[in-house]
């Protein structure tokens, strides 16, 4: 069987070069590529790295690496599941490797959480290669629909208590999950009082124009609208944001709405905690004041 190549791996580096983050790029030390295809909407890589563990990458764009995948996974979904004071179903958008289920399921009010992903490919390879975070498909409370988020969304109203999007970044099959009439679909599909949380571009080092506008269509939509990030050293400049909003419009998202004690965070969480929730929300003066106008 021949080696596996890949155009974006040289001389055992793979290297991410992409225009949403000029002149800058990310590498890790490839010890082999497990495998490559072109699925029906990109490009799936998934290689063993030195130090990172295995590593999906998807249009040439990391996704997740097992070392670091629990900051974002945590927080997309804590951030907006502590925002709701009983999350009975919940939906994900995306999230094909499976690691925010397996995060959403850590709730237990949580009846049913549905995964709906465009790509089986995402899916069925993280099953095979990524067992840390597609736990979260075993899980009896949980189910797989395959297909697109935006029309899955549209066939549903006042049905959920929480939505979170983990989709890739808004350049490829996810550009519409950036826009606002998906921000007004996710305001439909939610119940009273739900919470949405989603992807909120990069961050202000990089994208500090984009989230400008997410949190403006986001504000159009719903009545709370808030911007929180969370540090993790494979994605571009070390750091990635959400915007978490809710349709009570007298709920503070920056501040958790349960809390568990020190204990069970411990025996549940390697990076959320109530004290993080918090810190989330505080921004560097030059985003908080771009953020503010």
């Amino acid at each position: 069987m021949s080696e596996i190549t890949h155009p974006t791996i040289k001389d055992g580096w793979f290297r991410e070069i992409n225009k949403m983050w000029p002149g800058q790029a990310m590498t890790l030390k490839v010890n082999q590529v497990v495998h490559h295809e072109k699925s029906k909407y990109q490009d799936v890589l998934i290689f063993e790295s030195s130090d990172y563990g295995m590593v999906l990458v998807l249009d040439n764009v990391i996704q997740c690496t097992e070392r670091d995948e629990f900051s974002y996974q945590e927080m997309i979904a804590h951030l907006a599941l502590f925002s709701h004071p009983n999350p009975k179903k919940v939906l994900v958008i995306g999230g094909g490797d499976g690691g925010v289920l397996r995060e959403v399921v850590k709730h237990e009010s949580v009846e049913e959480a549905t995964l709906c992903d465009i790509d089986e490919a995402v899916i069925r390879l993280s099953k095979k290669y990524l067992p840390g975070m597609s736990v979260g498909f075993n899980h009896p409370k949980c189910k797989t629909h395959v297909g697109d988020g935006f029309k899955f969304l549209d066939d549903y109203k006042n049905e959920f208590d929480v939505i979170i999007t983990d989709s890739s970044d808004p350049d490829g099959p996810a550009e519409a999950l950036f826009q606002k009439p998906y921000f007004q679909l996710l305001h439909d599909a939610l119940r009273e009082g739900g919470v949405i949380s989603t992807q909120g571009s990069e961050n202000p080092w990089l994208h500090l124009n984009i989230i400008q506008q997410l949190k403006k269509d986001c504000k159009s939509v719903f009545p709370v609208a808030e911007y929180g990030w969370t540090t993790i050293p494979t994605y571009p400049s070390g750091q990635i944001g959400f915007m978490v909003c809710t349709k009570d419009a007298s709920r503070d998202v920056t501040k958790p709405l349960r809390t568990i004690s020190d204990e069970k965070e411990d025996e549940l969480f390697r990076y959320y905690s109530k004290k993080v929730h918090e810190a989330a929300f505080v921004l560097p003066k030059f985003a908080e004041k771009a953020l503010r106008e």
